[in-house]
């Protein structure tokens, strides 16, 4: 009944239209509806900038529709080693952004929708907007038990979080976006927010863990296609406005001048990494090599994502000091990022002596060292 209900709702709906860039140039107030054309976390994230930077929301209220490729995306003032797996984000190829507003960690991919609300900052009003989300799915399904908390969160039978939120306060202008689950994969969700990384000690904003449904799960009727169109129905008659969505390429310098120096800032590792809040990491390690086992100690500060004080302690017998002591002093001011460690190893193993040995117990210790990051 569920389905056959949220089905003849969304038949009622009244047409979505979309249209070309042309449409965004050419209003200059009243609301505005805007979808992005591509997947790329940067290049909409990018369009969340350059809308608060440059246009005048002072008679104009806009709604950004975007979905992305599987991605996470942290808060501005988070640490990313804390939040998440990276090494297994990396072997999946998910992509990791920082965004400007503050809040916690989200996972992204097509079966996630992404809602920004923009208005002047005296406008600003992000209960609204998630009431407005409400009433759109309650219009597509009655029946769906969904509500808005005190945290402004939207949650799904009262237990489920389906969308989180966050936003940035400008001096004049602020937007409110927030996310929405309707047919995510959570089996990588759940895989990657988790942190295996121990020992690290950080004043970053933590994310709150929360139980999560997809829409889809209960009315496969609800899928993101059918949410977009339905929320974007809802902004329109909210807002008195034409029932039209206008797309946007967001790599569009003719209609987005600039927009690509965004884009690039925001995948850049000085803004990815570089802007973590300074953090510590002190943990142990064992290593086994043929019939030993190796206790291993690693201090280490960073900062701006640089390791700014390192050390390494573990049986002098092992390793020669003097080859420990070349690894603290090469690690120290380089990037905390596997990338470069091995770069560094690989470069500092070829003054090794040819020794076999000597190789081997340095290439574990490195791959160690590594594995912390």
């Amino acid at each position: 009944m569920v389905l056959q209900s949220s089905l003849k709702n969304c038949l009622q709906l009244p047409c979505i239209l979309r249209t070309s860039k042309a449409g965004f140039r050419s209003t200059t107030s009243g609301g505005l509806i805007i979808q992005s054309v591509s997947n790329d976390v940067y290049q909409n994230l990018a369009v969340e900038d350059w809308i608060h930077d440059h246009m005048n929301l002072e008679n104009r209220q806009v709604l950004f529709l975007w979905r992305n490729s599987p991605a996470v995306v942290i808060g501005r003032h988070q640490n990313p080693w804390q939040e998440f797996n990276l090494r297994l984000m990396r072997q999946k190829n998910i992509k990791l952004a920082r965004r400007r507003s503050g809040g916690g960690t989200v996972y992204h991919d097509l079966g996630n929708i992404n809602l920004t609300f923009f208005t002047t900052r005296k406008k600003y009003e992000r209960m609204e907007n998630l009431k407005l989300i409400v009433k759109a799915l309650k219009a597509l399904c009655p029946q769906l038990d969904v509500r808005v908390t005190d945290r402004y969160d939207i949650l799904l039978d009262g237990q489920y979080k389906i969308s989180g939120t966050a936003a940035k306060l400008g001096r004049t202008a602020a937007y409110h976006h927030c996310t929405l689950l309707c047919n995510a994969d959570k089996f990588v969700l759940s895989s990657v927010l988790k942190s295996p990384y121990k020992g690290l000690k950080s004043n970053a904003t933590p994310s709150v863990p929360a139980s999560v449904q997809n829409l889809f799960e209960g009315d496969p009727s609800l899928t993101s296609e059918v949410l977009l169109d339905a929320i974007a129905e809802e902004y329109a008659v909210q807002h008195q406005i034409d029932h039209r969505i206008t797309l946007i390429n967001p790599g569009d310098e003719a209609v987005l001048p600039g927009i690509n120096n965004k884009t690039e800032e925001l995948q850049s590792w000085e803004w990815v990494y570089g802007k973590t809040p300074k953090f510590s990491v002190s943990t142990c390690f064992n290593m086994v090599y043929k019939d030993s086992v190796i206790d291993v100690k690693v201090d280490m500060d960073v900062k701006h994502g640089k390791i700014e004080v390192c050390r390494i302690d573990l049986p002098e017998q092992w390793l020669p000091p003097a080859l420990c002591s070349e690894l603290v002093k090469s690690l120290t001011g380089s990037k905390f990022c596997p990338n470069e460690t091995t770069t560094l190893a690989t470069t500092l193993l070829r003054v090794f002596p040819q020794d076999d040995e000597l190789h081997s117990r340095w290439n574990l210790l490195c791959e160690n060292m590594i594995m912390l990051m």
